[in-house]
């Protein structure tokens, strides 16, 4: 079912008790920068994950690399020492 109002409230103040207020905070800011920097280590690693992708896919692009080009690029030399 999950945790209602009431539950969560009786959570909360429990954990007042047990570490004071001022112990409560520190653990909330903690707990908040832990979870901003892992939101920022997964957005910096999607965006190391794109660049990469968009290299691969420039390199993919490049024809003359292919072996059917470098065979053609051959063939019209070796026809071009002919001639």
């Amino acid at each position: 079912m999950g945790i209602g109002w009431r539950e969560l409230i009786i959570i909360l103040l429990i954990a007042l008790l047990v570490f004071g207020a001022k112990k409560l905070r520190t653990i909330g800011s903690d707990l908040g920068a832990a979870v901003r920097g892992f939101k920022k280590a997964v957005n910096e690693g999607d965006t190391d994950e794109t660049m990469k992708q968009i290299k691969h896919a420039e390199e993919d692009a490049e024809f003359e690399s292919t072996p059917d080009a470098k065979r053609n690029a051959d063939a019209k030399s070796s026809g071009n020492r002919n001639a």
